[in-house]
């Protein structure tokens, strides 16, 4: 029998690594390519003790791996990679100056973007692909000028020579056990057969079928596509873009190719079955007994959980009106979860920690393996560290079936 041929290998940096939720999609992903690490960087400031990055080499080895700030790595220290994944933190993208130097383009001192774009901007062979994940506002931040940071994202990508796509996903949407939305962009350098067949391609069918992100997550289109141009220089954008709508002009899907924006609304087009939180539940028995809520403590629960409508005061003095509507209580088992958050650890009453009662009588928090498994990365992935720092990690985290999706519809459009 013929041996099955290797396909080509893909060499990868992964910034803001965590825990490792890229690098597991990545690794997952089908043979048609090989995904592999050459480089990765996690450094949390502020914090004596590294433990994402610890955990990141204990399950992957400290071979090219970075735990210092990514903004004191030399960029010739990052070897050359064909594709550079992250999930960078969300924070303001504006641009602080444009210098009259061989820098040119300046973003505001600590942003973690500018990062990406200073590896980009000095890198001879810039990397082909770009996977990168943030939060949805993202699409409508910041509050006064809706959409500029994306829009500066954009152009400054569009500068360096990439198309980029863009699509909102939400996790459980496909079949996947966690209700989790993130933005996903995807880009290709003007060097790519995948940039010359978006820049050919119907943006529409792009975004819902034939582009990688209509692949891996087939949509239909939920309304009319808009068409925009952002070229112009990034300062000018930063300070006008979005001054004056008071709406961000971005929808959950489009594509950025030779500074014109097109976008528009999509829903799923997926039709299996949905994940359901009951079946990701550890047995009654592997459940510590300190998970389980003691019965004093439900009261507290049940009112922060519930609807409120009640008169507050501030520190100040100031009183006013307070109202929330109510949470289910317990969380239902036969849906997928509601989000994961970094506060999931603990055993405080929370209005927005995750509570089940498998048995129907007694109710408990979800354990570390628990919100692994939501996030689809192996049971006792984040072992090591307390409990609190891993349902931590977890609310930090990517759902890895996501990645490993994208992984391999960007695999069949690099072999095609």
């Amino acid at each position: 029998m013929a041996r099955k041929k290797a396909g080509p290998v893909i060499r990868v940096a992964e910034l803001f690594a965590g825990v490792g939720g890229f690098r597991l999609g990545l690794e997952r992903a089908s043979g048609v390519v090989r995904y592999q690490v050459v480089f990765s960087n996690q450094w949390e400031p502020a914090r004596r003790k590294q433990h994402a990055s610890d955990i990141y080499v204990a399950r992957f080895g400290a071979d090219g791996h970075s735990n210092q700030d990514i903004a004191t790595v030399p960029v010739k220290a990052i070897p050359d990679h064909d594709l550079l994944v992250g999930g960078f933190p969300c924070q303001d993208y504006s641009v602080a100056s444009t210098l009259k130097n061989s820098k040119g383009l300046q973003g505001k001192k600590g942003v973690l973007w500018w990062q990406i774009h200073r590896i980009l901007s000095e890198k001879k062979r810039k990397p082909p692909y770009l996977l990168l994940e943030n939060v949805d506002r993202l699409l409508g931040s910041p509050v006064g000028q809706r959409g500029r940071d994306l829009a500066v994202m954009l152009r400054s990508l569009d500068q360096l020579g990439y198309a980029v796509e863009w699509r909102v996903i939400n996790a459980a949407d496909h079949g996947m056990p966690q209700r989790r939305r993130r933005v996903f962009l995807l880009g290709y350098h003007r060097s790519t057969a995948l940039y010359k067949a978006l820049r050919r391609s119907d943006p529409g069918e792009w975004l819902t079928d034939t582009g990688t992100l209509g692949r891996a997550f087939p949509a239909h289109p939920d309304g009319p596509m808009a068409r925009f141009s952002i070229a112009q220089d990034l300062d000018v954008l930063s300070r006008d873009f979005g001054a004056r709508t008071g709406r961000t002009p971005f929808k959950n899907a489009g594509v950025l190719v030779n500074g014109v924006v097109t976008t528009g609304a999509v829903r799923p087009a997926f039709d299996g079955a949905m994940a359901r939180l009951g079946d990701f539940l550890q047995p009654a028995e592997a459940v510590p007994s300190t998970y389980y809520i003691p019965r004093k403590d439900l009261p507290a629960w049940r009112y922060l959980k519930g609807a409120k409508n009640e008169a507050r005061a501030a520190a100040n003095g100031h009183r006013y009106a307070y109202s929330e509507g109510a949470m289910v209580f317990p969380d239902p088992l036969d849906k997928p979860s509601r989000t994961i958050i970094t506060g999931e650890g603990g055993r405080g009453a929370s209005r927005f920690k995750h509570v089940v009662s498998p048995d129907g009588r007694r109710y408990r928090r979800l354990t570390p393996v628990e919100l692994e498994r939501l996030n689809m990365f192996p049971d006792d992935h984040t072992a090591g560290v307390s409990d609190a720092w891993r349902a931590f990690f977890m609310g930090n985290a990517l759902v890895v079936g996501v990645v490993e999706r994208i992984a391999d519809a960007l695999a069949e459009g690099i072999v095609e």
